[in-house]
């Protein structure tokens, strides 16, 4: 092994033998090289390459080297306790990795699934046809039923053409089916679990059901975080202020995290309005958007997702009970 070689070289040249201590960055490799150097008994960090500091000027030289040098500048720099120097990634556990592949195979097949029905109806809006519905039981018997705008009957290869593509819908369909059968099931034995009580606790919540919960789970209220700044950074909806001299405004939130948790935190926050009208957080939006105008409900709703995640968080890991929230009905 490279790392033995170079151990033994450092051992001939000062006569002791020095830790090996690995640094890289999260992409697309995973965590698999981590948890081999692990294995190993290397210490071994991964780093979130957007946190590592770099030049600001317009054209920055980039080479292997200088970025290699980079990481160790910022490996020795944390290593020596110095705050922010860097956001090192926490690698999951091969169990917690898998168990993210049911809720992101499903969004995938929906993905996939509203491709094939904007297409069959792209092709039959050309015709004249706009009440096509592909996604209804009766969709063939509909099909072979349908006229064009000018009164004739569809064209036979164009009917041929949305007969398979009904053929890929129909397959997405039964796959989804299977996925939320999987997802449902690992809801349940998590639930069963004494130790993940989140998801049951998730689904109690009026407004929340099974998809959202395992998402909320399986992406973010999964993880142990020490305070309510962590879990919004996590998701990327933490505020980015920018204050110089006179200048103080807001930019925005990160984005800088989850971007799958913070998308179902965005859809999340307006189904609480619709599902939770009563509670503190749907009264603290009504209010900061009358008094600020219609033209701040976007910006309100990121502000409401991220206290809500907040809100879910304590309530997940502490008992926390959210303020106003109404529980289904058993």
């Amino acid at each position: 092994m490279r790392f033995a070689q170079l151990q033994e070289k450092a051992q001939a040249r000062t006569g002791q033998v020095p830790p090996i201590i690995a640094i890289h960055e999260a992409g697309l490799d995973g965590f698999w090289i981590h948890r081999v150097l692990l294995s190993e008994g290397i210490e071994s960090y991964v780093v979130d390459p957007a946190s590592i500091a770099t030049s600001r000027r317009r054209r920055r030289a980039k080479t292997d080297k200088i970025d290699g040098e980079a990481l160790v500048r910022t490996l020795l720099a944390y290593k020596r306790g110095e705050p922010r120097v860097c956001a090192m990634v926490k690698a999951p556990t091969p169990e917690e990795e898998d168990q993210r592949r049911v809720s992101r195979e499903r969004q995938t097949l929906t993905v996939e699934r509203v491709q094939h029905v904007n297409r069959i109806k792209g092709l039959l809006f050309a015709q004249g046809i706009r009440d096509y519905e592909p996604l209804r039981r009766d969709r063939r018997q509909r099909l072979d039923a349908l006229t064009t705008g000018d009164g004739r009957p569809l064209p036979r290869h164009l009917k041929t053409q949305i007969r398979r593509e009904l053929d890929r819908l129909e397959l997405l369909l039964e796959q989804i089916r299977t996925v939320e059968a999987e997802r449902d099931a690992l809801l349940e034995r998590a639930r069963a679990a004494e130790t993940a009580p989140a998801p049951a606790l998730l689904l109690g919540l009026k407004g929340i059901g099974a998809d959202i919960a395992g998402i909320l789970w399986a992406e973010g209220l999964f993880r142990p975080f020490s305070n309510r700044r962590q879990v919004a950074a996590y998701a990327g909806l933490a505020p980015t202020p920018w204050k110089s001299g006179s200048i103080d405004r807001e930019q925005g939130v990160s984005k800088a995290g989850n971007p799958r948790l913070r998308t179902i935190m965005i859809q999340l926050a307006w189904l609480w309005l619709r599902h939770q009208p009563h509670s503190a957080l749907s009264q603290w939006f009504k209010g900061r958007v009358s008094a600020s105008g219609s033209r701040q409900r976007k910006t309100s709703i990121v502000a409401l997702a991220r206290k809500l995640l907040v809100a879910l968080w304590k309530y997940v890991a502490s008992g926390v009970v959210i303020e106003g929230a109404v529980m289904k009905a058993t």
